[in-house]
């Protein structure tokens, strides 16, 4: 190949590119490559740019050996860390003397790492959530085959325990059961009409005495007609169920959730008419730094006070996605002694 033609040739690769010749100098790079790395890139040593000695090492041996070589290259974009596959393949002919050069490319798997991390994260989570009722569940049979054996009052009392450890890892499974479903199911949009009004007047019903036994007043405010959505009755309903069951744990201290229930016929949210829900406590408040982070899985803003309500952390997940199937939005706004308020947009 004539070393004319090396500008159109590097250029031609859709991938971050440089060429390295016998003299280790770079003799090529494409545009998005002087955009990663600069624009004055072409002449220099490549040990002096890709200072990361896998690289260096991979590029050395596909020069020698005129084998392919691959490898990573770690950086990053000054937003977040970034990771390239890097491709080492040995052209013949060019460079200097024609002795031949090294194409190397960079592909970035940014978002496979990342979404790696969330699968780790997210197994690392869930074992940690089971275990720990797990190894009280085991230490408590441990103690009834051995010393509490003959004791009644323990007895009693360690299987009162028990009882609720098994609930809370059958409240964790069951979760993650929902969370997986409505995950499956998220890009299949609801084709049956709901009424949320008569929906919402529901989940208040079957949440009153959950209310009353906190000493909190929940109030409705909704249209006396019906307010129609297209919706999975069953989802809309754990929606409501999950965001007035947590103003009442957490925003209880108000001694008052107010539901509202509005319509719009413009609503930039969803670029279209609306319903809009909105479940609002007059407790203690979300710290702000804690708010971007609430919706994902196994995020607590109290941990403590989470688990001892019996809070499973996947909640607000399970809401998010649910919502996302609608096409709808959700926003939270929250005050440190002001109480919260969650909003659901939904379109019409």
């Amino acid at each position: 190949m004539s070393d004319e033609l090396i500008p159109d040739f590097v250029e031609a690769i859709p991938l971050p590119a440089v060429l390295v010749d016998q003299s280790e100098r770079l003799i090529g790079a494409n545009g998005v490559a002087r955009a990663m790395f600069g624009q004055n890139i072409v002449g220099r040593h490549f040990a002096t740019l890709l200072r990361q000695p896998q690289i260096i090492e991979a590029i050395e041996k596909s020069l020698s050996t005129k084998d392919p070589a691959e490898t990573r290259f770690l950086s990053n974009d000054g937003a977040q860390d970034t990771t390239f596959v890097v491709h080492c393949r040995y052209v013949r002919g060019i460079g200097a003397v024609q002795g031949g050069a090294v194409v190397v490319s960079f592909t970035d798997v940014t978002h496979l790492e990342q979404a790696n991390q969330m699968r780790r994260d997210f197994v690392a989570n869930v074992s940690h959530e089971l275990r720990t009722p797990l190894t009280a569940l085991m230490g408590f049979i441990e103690t009834l085959r051995g010393p509490a054996r003959d004791d009644t009052a323990a007895r009693d009392r360690f299987l009162e325990i028990m009882d609720g450890e098994a609930s809370r890892m059958n409240r964790l499974v069951g979760d993650l059961l929902s969370l997986n479903r409505v995950e499956s199911e998220e890009r299949v949009r609801p084709k049956e009409e709901l009424d949320l009004t008569a929906q919402i007047t529901s989940t208040i019903h079957s949440l009153r005495p959950l209310a009353n036994d906190a000493g909190v007043v929940l109030n409705l405010d909704a249209p006396e007609t019906p307010v129609a959505v297209m919706g999975d009755a069953d989802q809309m309903r754990q929606v409501f169920t999950n965001l007035i069951e947590n103003a009442i744990k957490y925003g209880g201290s108000g001694r008052r959730v107010d539901i509202k229930l509005t319509e719009r016929e413009r609503d930039v949210a969803v670029r279209g008419p609306s319903a809009r829900i909105q479940v609002i406590d007059h407790g203690p408040g979300i710290d702000p730094v804690h708010l971007p982070r609430l919706t994902e899985r196994f995020y607590r803003a109290d941990s403590h006070r989470s688990r001892e309500l019996g809070g499973t952390g996947l909640g607000l997940a399970i809401v998010k996605h649910i919502i996302n199937r609608h096409r709808g939005r959700m926003r939270v706004e929250s005050e440190l002694g002001q109480g919260t308020t969650f909003t659901v947009i939904l379109p019409r």
